[in-house]
């Protein structure tokens, strides 16, 4: 009975966003419900409580949303928007593709989901959307490649599959490798293809505020300001200055901030005042509804939904070979994060992949490749959350743009890795 009432809930929780209810009344109502159905009526404020020391989520959004603010102080965000964008008019629908790969690149070295879409999607996503290219289109291209961290031998997955596997951590990522660039290909092909069908490829007119003089010259210097925090991330996360290896996402927007003061000699209190602007209104929208999102999990988790499903995927060894993608990619959704069911399942299931007649090192990597896939077309996800809070959409929107590529994404990677 309780299992059925969070379904219903579920399902009017889906709904509502695509109604574009306020989200994270939303959310938190729904936690609450499932929470007092149960009779764990304190898990919901637990687990508020827990979002709201998420120090480490919490570090990268807010320096993030900070320093982009103070790229609209000093319009250094538009000398390189304004650098770019004729150029890039050029490449046309093409750019969404592009854009991808670079955040799918990124990934791999700057391995949080959040993180990279904060860090790559505050300077891809302005500028497709002045390229032409719709706001849930722009939001989706950036989040849908932020699971290359799979391809990172130490990412955590990776370490849990080798674990369970026996195998190196490098054997694990050249198995898959293959197959992760496949579904790649697959999520960014249907992305292409959706924007062609919703005509959001090309056309998109930025509102008069935040449109430009005809006559606005481009500096250079300005113009590569924004992609300094960037550039000092790849460069340490890829060895090439190892040193920089030590700078967390916030140490290199509070650089980026300290060059833009630099080159533009904006007063530095109006930068303090915008940088600490741009941290509020990350907490109050972005936090605030990744904070939502865990107590509507909290409720799920409560009322026995996640754990039913887990369960249920790890009681069916006859079905476990589909099992091992489909059970985490669901979960995925739901939770906005594939973590969870992935490792429950390597840890419960993938040590008897011999049974099934199947190979422990396919199957661990199927259950973290699908958990990620699900996560990457979720709307509760903190990921997704901050793409389209920068393009200015709706999470629900932008999740319905990448939900085709990732479901036929996993089928690929179910038929690859384990059926060929």
């Amino acid at each position: 009975m309780l299992l059925a009432f969070s379904a219903v809930v579920t399902a009017v929780v889906i709904y509502c966003m695509i109604k574009r209810y306020e989200t994270r009344l939303i959310l938190v109502v729904a936690g609450f419900a499932l929470a007092l159905a149960s009779g764990q009526i304190m898990a919901p404020f637990h687990a508020f409580s827990a979002a709201m020391k998420e120090n480490v989520l919490f570090e990268a959004i807010i320096s993030v949303m900070g320093f982009t603010m103070v790229m609209k102080l000093t319009e250094c965000d538009q000398h390189l928007i304004q650098a770019l964008v004729r150029p890039l008019r050029r490449v046309g629908p093409f750019l969404v593709p592009g854009a991808t790969l670079v955040t799918f690149f990124i990934n791999t070295s700057i391995t949080s989901s959040a993180g990279c879409s904060a860090a790559v999607g505050s300077i891809l996503i302005p500028i497709m959307l002045a390229a032409g290219i719709a706001p849930p289109i722009a939001a989706a291209a950036i989040y849908m490649a932020t699971y290359g961290a799979i391809l990172n031998p130490g990412y955590a997955q990776v370490a849990i599959v080798s674990q369970v596997a026996k195998v190196p951590n490098m054997e694990v990522v050249s198995n898959h490798f293959v197959p992760m660039l496949v579904t790649q290909g697959v999520g960014i092909i249907s992305l292409f293809v959706v924007a062609w069908l919703l005509k959001e490829n090309k056309g998109y007119e930025l509102p008069d505020a935040k449109k430009l003089p005809d006559n606005f010259k481009v500096n250079p210097v300005k113009a590569i300001v924004p992609l300094i925090p960037l550039a000092l991330l790849v460069l340490g996360n890829f060895q090439v200055i190892p040193a920089f290896k030590q700078l967390a996402i916030s140490h290199a927007m509070i650089i980026g901030c300290v060059c833009a003061f630099a080159v533009t000699w904006v007063s530095p209190q109006q930068i303090s005042k915008e940088f600490w602007k741009g941290a509020g209104n990350a907490f109050g929208h972005v936090f605030g509804i990744i904070i939502s999102a865990l107590v509507f999990v909290a409720g799920l988790k409560t009322s026995g939904a996640i754990d039913a499903m887990t369960s249920a995927m790890i009681r069916s060894p006859d079905l476990a070979r589909l099992s091992s993608a489909v059970g985490p990619f669901v979960l995925g959704v739901i939770c906005g994060s594939g973590d969870a069911a992935a490792v429950a399942f390597n840890r419960a299931v993938t040590p008897e992949a011999a049974q099934f007649g199947l190979s422990a090192l396919n199957m661990g990597s199927v259950a973290a490749i699908a958990g990620a896939l699900g996560r990457s077309m979720s709307p509760v996800a903190g990921g997704m959350i901050i793409c389209s809070t920068l393009a200015g959409c709706s999470p629900m929107d932008a999740a319905k743009r990448n939900a085709l590529g990732m479901v036929l994404a996993c089928a690929a990677l179910l038929l690859i890795m384990l059926y060929l």
